[in-house]
C-alpha cells in the first residue's frame, strides 16, 4: 500500500499544535505560527479544523484544548481493567493509612499516574491522574522498571536519559541498574527526596504471568518513611493490594 507522505506530515503537525495548545495553555494562531515557524495562515487552517473535531475551542481570540480531552481520557480510565479491580482496594488501604495511594503505569518511558485516592493527611503535591515523571526519580517508577526487559531498559535510558530533579536522583546507569537488581530481590521499592525534597514513597509492581502491568504507591512526608516501622506498615498494605488486584484481574468476572 502506498505511502502519503503529504498526509503523514499533516497529521504530525497538528498534533505538535495540540501540544503547543496544551503547554502553553491556548494561543492565537500568530503565536503559534511564531512558535512553529509557519504562516499565519496555515497555523489558521489547522486551528479551525480542529475546531470541527471538537478537541479544540476558540474562547476570546485563543485557540485552547476542548474538555472532550477529559470525556475521551475518563473513558479510557472506567474501561481499564486494571483501573476496575484496583480503585476498591486504593480507596480501602486510603481508608486505613489516610495517605496518598496512588496507580502508575509506563507509557512512552514515563511513569504516568492513572489514578490516585487521597486522605486526611496526604501531601499536597499537585498531581493529577495523567501526570508523568521520569521513572528513575520515583519509587513506583523504578518499581516497574525493575520488571520491564533488560533491552526496554536500556532504550528508556537512552531516549529518556537520567533527568536529576534532586541532589539525591540517581543520574548513574551502573547505580540505577544495581537499585533495580535489589527492587527485584526485596520486591518492592522506597525512596525520598529523589523527585521532591520533602516526599518519600514505598511502591510494589502489579505483576500478572511474569510481566508488570503497573505499581501501587503510597507517598508520605520523607520524615514518616524514614520510620522503618511505618514504611514496612505501608509495605504490607501495599503487598496486599498487589496480591488483591493481581487476583481479581486474572480471575474476576
Amino acid at each position: 500500500m502506498p505511502t502519503d507522505r503529504t498526509s503523514l506530515t499533516t497529521v504530525t503537525r497538528a498534533f505538535e499544535i495540540l501540544d503547543l495548545l496544551w503547554e502553553l495553555d491556548g494561543a492565537g494562531p500568530s503565536e503559534l505560527a511564531t512558535q512553529m515557524d509557519l504562516p499565519d495562515s496555515t497555523v489558521y487552517d489547522y486551528l479551525r479544523s480542529l475546531s470541527e473535531t471538537r478537541y479544540v475551542t476558540r474562547e476570546d481570540g485563543e485557540y485552547r484544548l476542548s474538555s472532550y480531552f477529559l470525556t475521551i481520557g475518563g473513558k479510557m480510565k472506567h474501561r481499564n481493567r486494571l483501573f476496575q479491580v484496583a480503585k476498591p482496594e486504593m480507596k480501602r488501604v486510603v481508608s486505613e493509612t489516610d495517605e496518598l495511594v496512588g496507580l502508575t503505569i509506563e507509557n512512552d518511558g514515563r511513569a504516568v499516574v492513572y489514578h490516585q485516592e487521597e486522605g486526611r493527611q496526604a501531601l499536597s503535591l499537585g498531581t493529577y491522574t495523567g501526570a508523568a515523571t521520569p521513572m528513575h526519580t520515583v519509587a513506583t517508577g523504578k518499581a516497574i522498571l525493575a520488571y520491564l526487559p533488560d533491552e526496554r531498559v536500556e532504550e528508556i535510558i537512552a531516549e529518556r536519559g537520567l533527568e536529576q530533579r534532586t541532589e539525591y536522583t540517581i543520574t548513574d546507569p551502573d547505580e540505577l541498574k544495581a537499585e533495580l537488581e535489589q527492587i527485584r530481590e526485596d520486591g518492592y521499592a522506597v525512596d525520598w527526596n529523589e523527585q521532591v525534597i520533602g516526599m518519600g514513597m514505598a511502591a510494589v509492581p502489579i505483576l500478572v504471568e511474569d510481566g508488570v502491568l503497573g505499581s501501587f504507591g503510597i507517598v508520605v512526608p520523607t520524615g514518616r518513611i524514614q520510620d522503618e516501622s511505618y514504611q514496612e506498615e505501608l509495605l504490607q498494605k501495599l503487598r496486599e493490594m498487589a496480591n488483591t488486584v493481581t487476583i481479581n484481574y486474572q480471575y474476576g468476572n
